[in-house]
């Protein structure tokens, strides 16, 4: 056998990160404050970028007042759990809440499901005491309102939480939020008049829905450190979406001593100071790229939720990272980096940009996982004999729905709705 070396080309492709595009995917994941960070320490200690102090805001606020490395999301979790105490829990208790609380997002939001913390929990709990815990005591915390799963959920809570209403006035609301056509006012208050219910009470009804806090955590503390970057303001039935400029520094590179160190450099070459150059020259395209992309996604979610910030307080449409990326021509993972800290100040207050993402559960259909439980719920109350989660299945596969009998259990469990042989 012959051995003989040989030369051969071979050509593949391949996708490399480079230093500044792995920089610029990191100035996208920072939320406002560390951005602003950022800049002054790049003021600080690149020459070759002037803050124009003419423009600048940040004297609203005393900075010594102001400590980066504080979330508020600690502070509301750390509240949470001193709370706790005031129930005279028994040690399993107090460690299920404890467990819920850990799964709380700044707002307040529960970001697992009742699933997902049994796994967390490795089993110790069962999702049905989870879930009781949940109800009966994480949802008595303040800020009333913590411990939601949708904006449904938080309403009701707080509704629930308030003293001052009669049981009509609960029943009302009870049944504005049940209704599954929440794109309809009229319809729903059509329905509300027929059982007796006069104009003025379904406005006082909804007056009262509007008036629930959909970010509670939020609020938990009055602090400086949490600055939307994005402010909805309403015009009539539109709306408009501009970038937060107060206490934004607006930096510029300073070319004229840009034109002097050049002239220097023909003669002396220096690569540390051309480096200092090329920095401040990315600092200011890739913040300017930063804003404009936050603004785009900003601006596509609120017309996409239109309804929602208009006169239907209950109306959420489904809306995916994917589909934000495909309209405003980026990738996936840009829209998911750029929705990371992200706040955005809306006439229903300020909270988290991504709440106002929900996932469809359906391939086929636009149709969010609560208005799936609540067709789970209807078809389970008008059943006559009772039907497994394979036939809820088929039946609303039948409406062009598209799912599979696992998602029909999944979702039956989050309602609470016990399966058929126990029914």
């Amino acid at each position: 056998m012959n051995i003989s070396l040989s030369k051969t080309l071979k050509q593949k492709q391949g996708l490399r990160l480079t230093p500044s595009l792995k920089k610029s995917i990191d100035l996208l994941q920072l939320s406002r404050f560390e951005l602003i960070k950022k800049i002054e320490k790049e003021i600080n200690e690149n020459p070759f970028i002037e803050k124009n102090e003419i423009n600048d805001n940040l004297t609203n606020f005393k900075k010594s007042d102001f400590n980066f490395d504080i979330e508020s999301k600690v502070n509301l979790r750390e509240s949470l759990i001193n709370q706790l105490d005031d129930f005279h829990l028994n040690n399993k208790d107090k460690n299920i809440a404890k467990l819920i609380i850990g799964c709380l997002d700044e707002s307040g939001e529960l970001t697992e499901s009742i699933e997902s913390i049994e796994e967390i929990s490795n089993f110790k709990y069962t999702a049905k005491d989870i879930g009781n815990n949940l109800r009966s005591i994480i949802h008595k915390l303040s800020p009333v309102g913590v411990g939601f799963r949708n904006h449904k959920e938080c309403i009701k809570i707080q509704i629930d939480n308030k003293e001052s209403l009669s049981d009509s006035q609960r029943e009302l609301i009870e049944e504005v939020l049940s209704n599954e056509k929440l794109d309809n006012l009229d319809e729903i208050k059509k329905l509300a008049i027929e059982k007796g219910y006069s104009e003025q009470d379904f406005i006082s009804a909804l007056n009262e829905i509007k008036s629930c806090d959909l970010s509670p955590g939020l609020n938990f503390e009055k602090t400086d450190y949490i600055e939307p970057d994005l402010k909805v303001s309403s015009l009539g039935k539109d709306f408009k979406i501009n970038f937060n400029k107060n206490n934004f520094p607006k930096i510029s590179l300073d070319y004229d001593l840009i034109d002097s160190v050049k002239k220097e450099l023909k003669t002396k070459k220096n690569d540390r100071i051309l480096q200092k150059i090329n920095d401040a020259k990315w600092l200011l395209t890739s913040v300017k790229k930063r804003n404009d992309t936050v603004h785009k996604v900003g601006e596509y979610i609120c017309l996409k939720q239109q309804a929602f910030f208009n006169e239907n307080p209950l109306k959420i449409n489904s809306l995916s990272n994917k589909e934000i990326a495909y309209e405003i021509n980026v990738h996936p993972s840009t829209v998911s980096r750029i929705l990371r800290h992200k706040y955005i100040d809306t006439p229903k207050g300020v909270m988290p940009l991504k709440s106002l993402l929900v996932s469809s559960v359906s391939k086929t259909r636009d149709i969010s996982a609560t208005q799936l439980m609540k067709l789970i719920q209807d078809i389970v109350n008008s059943e006559k004999k009772p039907k497994s989660d394979k036939k809820i299945a088929i039946e609303l596969n039948k409406r062009g729905f598209s799912l599979a009998r696992r998602t029909i259990s999944k979702y039956r469990k989050k309602n609470n709705i016990p399966s058929s042989r126990y029914r």
